[in-house]
């Protein structure tokens, strides 16, 4: 009996959780060498002894046969298809989602890389990361494989999108923090903007991408505050709250520099940022709109305002502990995703109910399109027709 039944559900966020050599066979090798003595490493995958450990239960067969009735139970290295791309279809079939997307864990930022200076290094890893995920989700149709695209040299990251789009990769991520040297809206960009169109691919945005907090907030003078993982002191209240906030300049950027008005089709996600921040954020767009409109061409030549913009083009993902009802009621119902954030412990044991009781009170099309709908169009070409409404789960289940 899956986790999900009876209703129509797309997932839109879900995650491989990498070994530590997971790039090296996909590496080019005059690179590999320079990036496993690059010292960025040193943050590059968790515990080994903890993988290693994993491997050793995945290989049980007791364990393995009690995957199916542990399946938003187990997190991490212990669920099922954790890393085994071959069992990660099964686990689709326990968990009972339609589609998923899929992005990696500790290969999330590309090491720093971006913010390096060997952009070698930067894009060499980007490939490589391409490649072992559309390897890891081709042994199924239902995981939709995200290729990451460095933004930092143009010719560069014209060739990574369109090798990324020959591999089969079903939608493109790129980093919220804004590039070093140039806006995220530069005209430079815009042939990675037209392929991801002409694909039908959307652009996606993911935590683990934005500008970190400054962690001399940390220097209170009080105890140290445990890390939400129990580690070191990363993930705690006060480095959650800007999460969403390179996001929120970027996307910005974006409409208001007219990128998404010039490539209309194109739709844009943002995955793993919260959705809290998004009644707010539509609000000050067109404050900003209504105050600087006679001093600025560029939004005289907006389409339509730019919380209008936004609503046509952009998807969020609220945590399962945001109020998703509220943030739909004070937003737009066509702006917000289903998620479990599979296999992270961050998506909690029971998403589908958490979210359910935030829906109570908004429309059944609302919440059909929150659980499928909004996902559907977003995805574009990167679904397959036939996985967008599966024969078992009618259009109209909810």
């Amino acid at each position: 009996m899956p986790y999900i039944e009876n209703r129509l559900v797309h997932d839109a966020d879900s995650h491989l959780m990498e070994m530590s050599d997971c790039l090296n066979p996909y590496f080019e090798k005059s690179l590999l060498g320079r990036f496993l003595e690059h010292p960025n490493l040193g943050v590059r995958v968790g515990n080994r002894l903890a993988m290693e450990e994993a491997q050793k239960r995945q290989e049980d067969e007791i364990f393995r046969a009690a995957a199916g009735e542990n399946i938003m139970l187990r997190k991490n290295y212990d669920a099922q298809g954790a890393f085994l791309k071959n069992d990660r279809p099964t686990a689709i079939d326990h968990i009972g989602v339609a589609s998923q997307l899929v992005f990696t864990t500790f290969c999330l930022g590309n090491f720093g890389f971006d913010q390096s200076g060997d952009m070698d290094l930067c894009y060499g890893a980007a490939t490589a990361h391409n490649r072992m995920m559309t390897d890891f989700c081709s042994v199924d149709k239902r995981l939709l494989a995200t290729a990451y695209i460095p933004l930092e040299d143009f010719e560069r990251a014209q060739r990574t999108t369109r090798a990324a789009i020959e591999m089969g990769a079903k939608a493109l991520m790129i980093p919220s923090r804004c590039p070093q040297n140039h806006s995220p809206s530069h005209i430079g960009l815009f042939p990675v903007w037209a392929m991801a169109q002409e694909a039908g691919l959307p652009v996606l945005f993911h935590v683990g991408g934005e500008e970190k907090v400054d962690f001399t907030y940390k220097v209170n003078g009080l105890p140290a505050v445990p890390d939400f993982h129990g580690g070191d002191a990363n993930f705690t209240s006060i480095t959650y709250l800007p999460i969403s906030t390179s996001v929120q300049q970027t996307l910005a950027a974006l409409i208001i520099d007219g990128v998404f008005d010039k490539f209309p089709r194109l739709k844009w996600g943002a995955i793993e940022l919260g959705a809290s921040w998004l009644p707010g954020w539509l609000r000050n767009l067109d404050s900003a709109a209504h105050a600087f409109v006679k001093n600025e061409e560029r939004l005289r030549k907006l389409s339509d305002k730019p919380s209008e913009i936004a609503r046509r083009q952009l998807r969020v993902t609220p945590y399962p502990h945001e109020d998703s009802g509220w943030i739909i009621q004070n937003s737009h119902e066509e702006m917000c995703l289903f998620s479990t954030d599979y296999p992270h412990v961050e998506g909690g044991r029971n998403p589908l109910k958490r979210f359910g009781e935030s829906l109570k009170g908004v429309s059944d099309s609302a919440q059909k399109a929150f659980y499928a709908d909004n996902f559907i169009n977003m995805m574009g070409s990167g679904l397959a027709p036939e996985l967008r409404y599966p024969p078992q789960t009618p259009r109209g289940v909810i």
